[in-house]
This record gives C-alpha cells, sequence and structure tokens, in this order.
C-alpha cells in the first residue's frame, strides 16, 4: 500500500509538473502576445518567455510584420467601355493587434474583397489611355482609400501597387498598330525636318561662300586700284620732278642745257604721240628756245660740213 501510495503521489507531481510546464508560451520578437482569462481579453504582452495558467489562461500571438495580399485578377470596365484585366497586391502592417484579432474575423479575405471593390470603381472613372499611364494614380488612390477603411481594424495599409492592367486583345492589336502608325509618322516628320534643315544650311553655306567670293573679289579690285594708283602717282611725281629740273637748269644757265633740252624734247616726243589734243608748254619758254635754235645751228652746220668733205 505504501508503495502504491508513492506511486501515485509521484504520478501526481508528474502531471502537476507537465501541466505547469504548458503554460509557458515565447513570444517571437516580431510578434505581440494577447492574453486571455477564462475567455476575456486582459492584457497585451511583449516579446519573451511567458506564462499563462494552463486550462484558464491562454495567448494568443499577433504577427506586427508587413504582411503581403494578392489581389486576384478581375475585369474592370473604363470609362470608355473598355474591358481590362486588372490585378494589385497590398502591403500592409499591424498597428493594434487588439483590433486586428477581435475587430475582423478574416482581416486578408475582408481586405482582398475592399481592393476589389474600390479597384473597379478606381479603375472605372479613368478611360484606358488614362488608366494604362496613371499607375501611380490609382495607387495612390487606392491606398488611401484601404488605409481609411483598415484603421478600425488596427492596420495600416503602407502601398497598393498595381502589378497589370491588360486591355482585350484586339484592343491591344489596335493600341499597336496606332503606336506604329504614330512612329512612322514621326519618323517621316524628323525626317522632312532634317532635309529642310540641311537644305538651310546649304543655302546658308552659299550664301556665305557667295559673300566671302565678293568680298575678295572686292579687296583684289580695291587693291589693283591701290596699286595702280600709286604707280601712277610715283611716274607722275617722276615726270614733274624731270620738268622741274629741266626748268630749272634752263633759267639757270647750266652747262648741261643742250642735254636737259634734248630730254626735254625727247619727252614732248612723247607726250604728243598724236593722242593728244592738247601740249602745255612751261611759262618761261625763251631760253630753251634758244637752247634749241643753238642745238638747230649746230645740227646745220654739221651737216653743211659732212657735204662739202664728201665732195
Amino acid at each position: 500500500m505504501e508503495v502504491a501510495g508513492v506511486l501515485l503521489l509521484g504520478i501526481i507531481a508528474l502531471a502537476v509538473l507537465l501541466i505547469a510546464a504548458s503554460g509557458f508560451r515565447i513570444v517571437r520578437p516580431y510578434e505581440q502576445g494577447l492574453i486571455e482569462f477564462l475567455g476575456k481579453y486582459k492584457r497585451t504582452v511583449s516579446p519573451g518567455l511567458r506564462f499563462v495558467i494552463p486550462f484558464v489562461q491562454r495567448i494568443l500571438k499577433v504577427d506586427m510584420r508587413e504582411q503581403v495580399v494578392d489581389v486576384p485578377p478581375q475585369e474592370v470596365i473604363t470609362k470608355d467601355n473598355v474591358v481590362v484585366t486588372v490585378d494589385a497586391v497590398i502591403y500592409f502592417e499591424a498597428t493594434d493587434p487588439v483590433k486586428l484579432k477581435y475587430a475582423v474575423g478574416n482581416f486578408i479575405l475582408a481586405v482582398t474583397k475592399l481592393a476589389q471593390t474600390n479597384l473597379r470603381n478606381v479603375v472605372g472613372d479613368l478611360q484606358l489611355d488614362a488608366a494604362l499611364v496613371s499607375r501611380e494614380l490609382i495607387n495612390g488612390k487606392l491606398r488611401q482609400i484601404l488605409d481609411d477603411a483598415t484603421d478600425k481594424w488596427g492596420t495600416r495599409v503602407v502601398r497598393v501597387e498595381i502589378q497589370r492592367i491588360e486591355p482585350p486583345p484586339d484592343v491591344t492589336d489596335a493600341m499597336h498598330r496606332q503606336m506604329k502608325a504614330e512612329r512612322s509618322r514621326r519618323a517621316v516628320v524628323t525626317e522632312a525636318e532634317g532635309e529642310k534643315r540641311s537644305a538651310i544650311l546649304k543655302a546658308e553655306g552659299v550664301k556665305e561662300s557667295a559673300i566671302l567670293r565678293a568680298e575678295g573679289e572686292a579687296e583684289a579690285i580695291m587693291r589693283v586700284a591701290d596699286a595702280d594708283k600709286y604707280q601712277k602717282l610715283t611716274v607722275a611725281e617722276g615726270e614733274g620732278q624731270a620738268i622741274e629740273r629741266v626748268f630749272l637748269a634752263i633759267h639757270n644757265g647750266d652747262p648741261t642745257d643742250d642735254l636737259i633740252a634734248i630730254k626735254y624734247l625727247e619727252a614732248l616726243q612723247g607726250i604728243a604721240d598724236g593722242q593728244a589734243t592738247k601740249i602745255f608748254l612751261p611759262l618761261d619758254t625763251s631760253g630753251l628756245l634758244g637752247a634749241v635754235a643753238a642745238i638747230g645751228e649746230m645740227f646745220k652746220e654739221g651737216a653743211a660740213t659732212g657735204g662739202r668733205g664728201t665732195n
């Protein structure tokens, strides 16, 4: 009997220890624990090792990490009556574990249905072209709507991302043809603008070339004229100095009067070459005429002497 009693006490103690050990719970770092006492919420505990009274208390764990919900594809009619297939993903995180656990029965299902409904409303207010290029606008509107609606469930919608907006195949084909035609038109316009620019540049080049050539010819003509002018002025100055020397030699009785007179006559012969209609002589020509007369007499005497010698 004593052995049986000891055995019974050992079994009871072991059972008590096992039941007590079952009351220990570990709350992970990314979780919050909700402790209930006889089915009533008592308190929230932070991560760590926690003990609850078996059969009387229990602990519910709530994941506080950011979660993602995949919204299934659905057909949405745009404002211009085009049926498109749209799907999205929702990123949310828990802000109040108590509300998230007790305010909504199935949060994932609730937020999915809410996203589908509002996705129809947001995309349905847009034209097809606007919907295809307004992903950021759709994301922002949908996130705001879902965040306001899920606030009472103790969550915060971090962001919403539209994965695809897919029109029907015939609309897609028409859009491809339109895009191809638009690109062809841009190519033609670009090519025409290039040809126009090229023609303008060529015309400007021809114009500048003609201007430079005309300026060069004008400068050449001007330089030739300056050279001719300089030559004529130099010749005129030389002739003037020669005439002046002849004139001074005649009036001053220089012994070289005869030679100067001869040179002067040669100059007069060049002046009166049959082309001039007027000949200008110095004002005082008496000395010059006397020298010319003396030279003439010398020529006559030489001719007479030469005639007699030949006889």
